[in-house]
């Protein structure tokens, strides 16, 4: 009774009872309170609630208001049978586990649901409970709890206050609060606790720019009874009693009422719990007039005495007759809809509040159906609807709090620790306390809270950690020295090929002249001769097809046709090597001194990585042998390496990040180039615990940093693309032409001119087949068909002069003979065999 929420509550039972009765003047029935102190103890409220059914046979009970009490009370109200009617608002009190108990304000467990929709509507993603140590406070939290991992928030803390607790110990809490990066707090505990805790914040500087602090319904509803001066910026939730002149009457008459009885309260309306108290007492007075002519108000009591003060109490009649009616009721009440379903208030409606000043302003609502909205009448007002009124936060600021990180929606406040050995600082600077791998394992260990820098997003790295989208590009590529400019050199012209198509042209010329011979040699007396000559017309045969300069006649079709395929050759071959020399003697060659990681590793040289990264492990999959792999830390390292190459103790080639590259070569272009291809990876991403809500906050702000800002980053750091002025017009390529780009057409002519030897050596088979099938040996066989070949084709084509004037044109076995003389000539036609021509001539 000494609680301001008990004065409040008792006036307006008061009032109840009489505007019930001025309403009702023909009831039967009259309630009649009789109060009682429940005190600050559960045994002194059970002790004042058996005094009330032992001595008095009341018919119900109102309150105790506690939830720690209202446990006891209830059990008692279960075995005598009487209705226990209490504002209680702990979960853990369940009207469907004691019939007869009946809940008169809200479960507290429905406010979570407008808590945990305005923590989602500024996107916090972390936040910290702070709830008294009683059934009032851990009852509510196991609810909390689930409605913010359904919105994506992780609870990061909570702080359990014992109601003895000192105020040094809160505020030697809070400064543990202090350190965390969480701004976010939910207060749920009475107002006794709640104005000594925020003093204690206050003084903590913990009210301050950055912070949030949201408060449950219990002290929501009471702050105008409360001194809220440590409270300035609060977010408060509360249910929602509409105002009708109803209300505004009954709240002038009480404000008289209460100050007569309480000249020394500076208290100017009822809070929500007294309001509910009015409509309870209707309602009881309602009920009571339903069952009064069905019973008497007397305890049945046992027969055989009693050993405790429970026992002699005995069991209601009128209990079990009133208890349906109260357990199911409705009807339009001070508060609004008053409306009981299996002994439970029914909730609907939330107001949010900000505590400005020496009040409370509105700054939204909360229902079922439309969730957060600026106003009720969404109909007259759409877009209000997921927004809220302006609100002044902790330490008088209007932006919604963020964080240090300007594209997070929430405060983080971070502080960097450094990675390194516990000795510090070393010869060659700060010496890393590990690899990349043991400094993402530090989050899982819960060493760190994350991990910011340049982390490759991996596999294996991921089952310990979550990364964020990365905010580098992504890839590994090689670094290695660029050649001197070879434009004076006196072999540059050999360069426009590769050793490899140097080879395979050669080879061609020489199988190309080595076809031809074969196919002309029995029928073309150019191809004919001694060994030495016939060598040279082989090579210099093929040769001359470079600049077309050869000027043998070719008898047989099947040579014209590989020569004729093999001159295309030699066109695309000779185009590409005018082309590809003259761009090397007109235009400055950056060239690399590999472009093959394979080759570097088939030759045995080492190459260099970063101390710590996860190259290693992927140069060791390429196929290096660990002896052949050199770490180093600095850049400097790298260009002592890389000049020393491998034979001096250094390396070949470094492989390295693209981030890192690009770095390196703003610094090094003129020595330097990327070459070979580019290992892909995932890029730099920052790792944080697994689950933790900042991951896609933070990595919608990446994207929002990497579309609007890198680019300037980029530049600014690494350099421009075009930063290195010895590079600027140069090109920096591996320019030889490869074998790989003239497979096609070698492969055309090495067809052509099998197909063509195959052809001639099966029909110069076919001719000589008696040869094959003559006695002999084999060798003897081969000798006679080598020597067959060897000797002069009876076909060849020739012009035979017989005394300078008549002509015999030979061509196979048919024969056109014309003879010229001064007497006349004769014709004979084609077809005529050469002996019948002879015998018909005079020569």
């Amino acid at each position: 009774m000494d609680s301001m929420v008990a004065k409040i509550s008792s006036t307006c039972i008061s009032m109840a009872l009489q505007d019930f009765y001025q309403q009702h003047t023909n009831y039967t029935t009259f309630v009649v309170p009789t109060f009682r102190d429940s005190k600050q103890d559960s045994i002194q409220a059970a002790s004042a609630a058996i005094d009330l059914l032992k001595n008095l046979q009341v018919v119900a009970i109102l309150g105790p208001m506690k939830s720690s009490q209202a446990d006891f009370v209830i059990d008692i109200g279960n075995k005598s049978e009487v209705p226990i009617i209490s504002p209680a608002t702990t979960p853990s009190l369940s009207p469907n586990h004691n019939p007869y108990f009946i809940r008169s304000a809200h479960n507290s467990s429905s406010s979570v649901q407008p808590i945990a929709q305005l923590v989602d509507h500024f996107a916090w993603r972390q936040v910290v409970f702070v709830y008294e140590d009683t059934d009032y406070g851990t009852g509510f939290i196991p609810y909390l709890s689930d409605a913010m991992l359904a919105i994506g928030a992780k609870v990061m803390y909570r702080t359990i206050i014992s109601p003895s607790a000192s105020d040094d110990w809160i505020l030697q809490e809070l400064y543990k609060l202090k350190t965390m990066q969480t701004r976010v707090f939910v207060v749920h505990t009475l107002s006794a606790m709640a104005l000594r805790f925020f003093k204690k914040v206050n003084e903590a500087g913990m009210m301050e720019k950055g912070y949030v602090w949201i408060i449950t319904e219990v002290v929501t509803s009471q702050l105008h009874t409360l001194d809220i001066d440590s409270m300035q910026g609060v977010i408060g939730v509360k249910s929602y009693i509409p105002r009708s002149d109803r209300l505004i009457n009954f709240e002038r008459r009480w404000k008289t009422r209460f100050r007569s009885q309480n000249p020394e309260a500076d208290v100017i309306a009822p809070d929500m719990f007294g309001i509910w108290s009015y409509d309870t007492v209707f309602a009881l007075a309602m009920a009571l007039e339903k069952v009064a002519s069905q019973v008497n108000t007397t305890f049945q009591r046992q027969t055989k005495a009693s050993t405790t003060d429970l026992d002699a109490i005995g069991t209601s009649e009128m209990g079990s007759k009133l208890l349906p009616w109260l357990r199911n009721l409705r009807f339009e009440g001070l508060s609004g809809d008053f409306h009981i379903i299996d002994g439970q208030l029914q909730s609907s409606l939330y107001q949010i509040v900000n505590i400005i000043g020496k009040g409370e302003k509105t700054i939204g609502y909360w229902t079922p159906g439309n969730g957060i909205s600026k106003t009720l009448n969404l109909t007259a007002n759409k877009q209000s609807k997921d927004e809220l009124g302006a609100i002044t936060w902790p330490g008088d600021t209007h932006p919604i709090p963020k964080a240090v990180v300007d594209a997070l929606p929430y405060a983080v406040r971070s502080e960097f620790i450094p990675f390194i050995t516990p000795d510090g600082i070393t010869p060659d600077g700060k010496r890393p306390a590990g690899s990349y791998n043991d400094l993402v394992y530090e989050i899982s260990r819960g060493n760190y809270d994350a991990v910011a820098g340049d982390i490759t997003i991996l596999a294996n790295r991921s089952k310990y950690v979550d990364f964020t989208l990365p905010y580098t590009e992504a890839g590994v590529s090689m670094i290695v020295p660029i050649k001197v400019d070879e434009r004076k050199s006196a072999w540059i012209f050999t360069r426009p090929l590769e050793r490899d198509l140097w080879i395979m042209t050669g080879a061609f010329f020489i199988y190309t002249g080595v076809v031809v011979w074969i196919l002309e040699h029995r029928v073309n007396k150019e191809f004919r001769g001694p060994p030495h000559q016939q060598v040279g017309t082989i090579f210099w045969f093929s040769l001359s097809t470079l600049v077309f300069a050869h000027k043998e006649k070719l008898i047989s079709n099947l040579s014209r046709f590989v020569v004729a395929v093999w001159v295309f050759v030699v066109l695309v071959l000779t185009s590409s090597y005018t082309a590809s020399l003259t761009s090397m003697l007109t235009v400055q060659q950056l060239q690399p001194t590999y472009t093959d990681i394979y080759q570097i590793m088939r030759k045995g040289e080492s190459v260099g990585y970063q101390d710590g990264s996860f190259v290693a492990n992927m140069l060791k999959e390429m196929g290096f042998d660990g002896s052949q792999l050199k770490n180093y830390s600095t850049f400097e390292e790298y260009d002592n390496a890389l000049q020393s190459g491998s034979k001096n103790g250094g390396v070949s080639a470094i492989m390295e990040e693209l981030p890192y590259i690009r770095v390196f070569l703003a610094k090094y272009c003129n020595k330097y180039t990327i070459t070979g291809p580019t290992y892909k990876t995932a890029g730099f991403g920052f790792a944080f615990p697994i689950g933790s809500p900042l991951v896609p906050d933070v990595s919608r702000a990446v994207l929002q940093v990497t579309e609007e800002q890198m680019r300037n980053i980029s530049n600014q750091w690494f350099g421009g693309a075009a930063g290195c002025d010895e590079q600027k017009g140069a090109k920096v390529t591996s320019d030889s032409l490869t074998l790989d780009s003239f497979k096609g057409p070698f492969l055309i002519a090495g067809l052509s001119s099998t197909s063509a030897l195959i052809i001639f050596l099966l029909m110069f088979l076919y001719e000589n087949r008696d040869k094959l099938v003559s006695e002999g040996s084999i060798s003897q066989k081969l000798a006679a068909i080598a020597k067959t070949f060897d000797d002069e084709s009876r076909k060849t084509s020739e012009v035979v002069d017989i005394d300078k004037s008549p002509a015999i044109s030979v061509y196979h076995q048919e024969a056109v003979v014309v003879f010229s003389h001064d007497e006349g000539s004769s014709t004979t036609e084609p077809g005529t065999p050469l002996t019948q021509v002879v015998e018909t001539t005079e020569t």
